[in-house]
């Protein structure tokens, strides 16, 4: 949304609403608290779209659309398949995730189901981070299908005035087949590093290495606790 332009609405609003503006110094304030508030919420919203149009988007195998999400130098990291740094890498990985070639092959689930966002916008309005459920649910007909449960930490960052993907970060917490279920899991089975990451290295190693369900790992939180305000401890 144009600046300008919700100076001057947000001007009108308090003209007409407030009793008596003691200077124009004190309206000033009043308009740059208002506008810095629209522009979060505006924020918020496009981050939205942002991140669950990259769901979409890797759901049908558009990997080119999904990579061209992210900042020139983003990254992404899934699970313990290390980071990949650059929209290049980015598509070359999520293309060689789902197959080795453009678009899904016939039969294959790929769909990645994100929920419950949690999004936080810095002060200055350009960066932000956020945690999302990820609910996976994959396969390829007649062959094979799982669950996958995991959380999102990701950042945004927007870049002449639109919001990309800095770094996305899927700690999977388990992939467990669908017949079976994750109940019987043994430990350690539910997460291994992709035959993808092996076949095409990562730029860096993982940044956290930690040990899936049944083991229990709560990934850090970016945000304090909202009633408290205090950092979320999480179980060492």
């Amino acid at each position: 949304m144009n600046l300008s332009l919700i100076r001057h609405t947000l001007l009108a609003l308090l003209l007409v609403s407030a009793p008596v503006v003691s200077n124009a110094e004190s309206l000033d304030q009043q308009i740059d608290a208002l506008s810095l508030r629209v522009e979060k919420l505006e924020a918020v919203r496009a981050i939205k779209k942002l991140q669950r149009a990259f769901g979409y988007y890797v759901d049908r195998g558009l990997w080119g659309e999904a990579s061209d999400l992210f900042a020139d130098d983003g990254t992404i990291e899934i699970g313990l398949d290390g980071i990949y740094a650059g929209k290049p890498h980015i598509h070359d990985y999520l293309e060689k995730l789902g197959g080795g070639q453009p678009g899904l092959i016939y039969g294959e689930l790929n769909e990645f189901v994100t929920l419950q966002p949690e999004i936080d916008v810095a002060q200055n309005g350009r960066t932000a981070q956020a945690r999302w459920r990820d609910l996976g649910m994959l396969g390829q007909y007649h062959k094979w299908a799982a669950w996958r449960d995991g959380t999102y930490e990701n950042t945004y960052v927007q870049q002449d005035g639109i919001w990309k993907i800095q770094t996305l970060h899927l700690f999977v917490n388990f992939q467990a087949p669908y017949e079976q279920g994750w109940a019987r899991l043994k430990p350690g089975e539910g997460l291994k590093r992709s035959q993808a990451s092996i076949e095409l290295p990562p730029d860096r190693p993982s940044s956290v290495v930690y040990k899936p369900f049944p083991d229990v790992f709560v990934p850090p939180f970016h945000a304090p606790n909202p009633v408290t305000g205090k950092p979320v401890e999480t179980p060492k």
